[in-house]
């Protein structure tokens, strides 16, 4: 993979940052975006800006083109068995939040449990706990041994007649840590039991089939797999998806109304209430053409060849420790160094041009299980470079030697 002429596709990739050339290692929190996803924004907006589903003239069947093909790419991209099981949302947060409304509202009750993980970012936390409070039902977590991997045995403790919805990532989005996804929906299934799988941090480093997956929902945004900020899609099967009620009412997502009585559309415009981000769609469909005339494989092996020599580079530094070390990983490495505060440091990195993120990156949780304020977390992906992890290692040692 010509990973220069990669680059160039990124105009941000050639930006100062301090004057120095920016080393982006933050792609957990947003993926930077390809000239072609900037400009097929910019021509809806430019050329056939148009609300969709609502209107006969040009301009508008133009836009509801578009619009749809995007979610054709989508349903491919993921195999989903039909276009109509592809909802789009405003990105993970808001998918998760769709499926734990109504599945709290149609389906739990006083008794029942609900499975997420100790590794959850909030997103995969709060509507759980939510539905739970609402409903009178008992969110349990499966825990973590010290590496950061899922204690199976545990979730198959769990997993007993009370449980109605298990809804854990794919990727941990501070440790990488990639879950036995596929143990777990064939442990669920067996006791008729769906699965929801957050793959906001899987979907762009690794192919997804969800009918080989044979997973219910599965939700991801459109920013953390180079697309724009503000669209993401949820997956569901025709099933689940006929089974739970709207989410929200509004425009597009009705038959008929009159004030006696509503009735409401099919999938997916169920799910879609009110005018969507029309622009970001159509980006979304561009950065996954972006990827598959790439090549997923490629990208693939290249980001695992930059982990490996990352992590390689990383371990020579001293007094770092690694939060979770699992042997299967992708994407996100979480680190601290002595005592140094990850704020600390990460201000520094960015003295010298260096993105990273610090903090808890919204597991709270899994800080506390680790008993640590944060972390450091640099992020791969496939523009990225081994002189970027070179300079990130020289960066830290700079700045460990300011700090101690």
């Amino acid at each position: 993979m010509d990973v220069k002429q990669i680059r160039r596709d990124f105009p941000i990739l050639q930006e100062l940052v301090h004057g120095k050339p920016l080393v982006y290692l933050d792609n957990g929190a947003t993926t930077q975006k390809p000239l072609t996803v900037i400009e097929t924004e910019a021509r809806y907006y430019e050329e056939y800006n148009s609300n969709v589903h609502r209107g006969v003239h040009h301009l508008s069947q133009e836009a509801t083109n578009a619009y749809e093909k995007a979610r054709e790419i989508v349903a491919g991209f993921i195999n989903a068995a039909h276009t109509h099981e592809v909802i789009f949302t405003k990105g993970t947060t808001d998918g998760i939040n769709l499926v734990a409304n109504t599945i709290g509202r149609r389906f739990l009750k006083e008794g029942d449990s609900v499975i997420i993980s100790a590794m959850e970012h909030h997103s995969n936390i709060v509507p759980w706990q939510m539905a739970c409070e609402e409903s009178g039902a008992t969110l349990k977590v499966i825990p973590i041994n010290e590496k950061g991997e899922l204690k199976m045995d545990a979730f198959s403790a769990l997993l007993d007649d009370t449980v109605k919805m298990v809804a854990v990532t794919y990727v941990s989005n501070t440790m990488g840590t990639i879950n036995p996804v596929e143990e777990i929906i064939a442990q669920a299934h067996a006791r008729k039991v769906p699965v929801l799988l957050d793959a906001a941090q899987a979907i762009q480093h690794m192919s997804i089939d969800v009918q080989a997956l044979q997973v219910d929902f599965l939700v991801f945004s459109g920013h953390k797999i180079y697309g724009p900020t503000g669209i993401g899609v949820l997956y569901g099967t025709t099933e689940w998806l006929n089974k739970l009620p709207p989410y929200q009412g509004g425009g597009d997502m009705i038959k008929t109304v009159t004030f006696a009585k509503t009735t409401y559309n099919e999938l997916p415009y169920k799910f879609e209430a009110g005018t969507p981000h029309i622009a970001g769609a159509i980006g979304l469909g561009a950065a996954i053409r972006y990827l598959q005339q790439t090549g997923l494989d490629k990208i693939q092996q290249w980001e695992e060849q930059l982990q490996a020599y990352a992590l390689e580079q990383l371990r020579q530094i001293d007094g770092i420790r690694f939060i979770g070390d699992a042997a299967r990983r992708s994407g996100a490495i979480s680190f601290l160094i002595h005592d140094i505060h990850p704020f600390d440091l990460g201000e520094l990195l960015d003295q010298q041009g260096i993105a990273v993120r610090t903090g808890h990156h919204c597991c709270e949780p899994l800080m506390d299980e680790f008993k640590i304020p944060g972390t450091v977390r640099a992020s791969l992906t496939f523009y990225n470079t081994k002189e970027d992890i070179d300079k990130l290692v020289a960066g830290i040692n700079r700045a460990v030697s300011m700090l101690r």
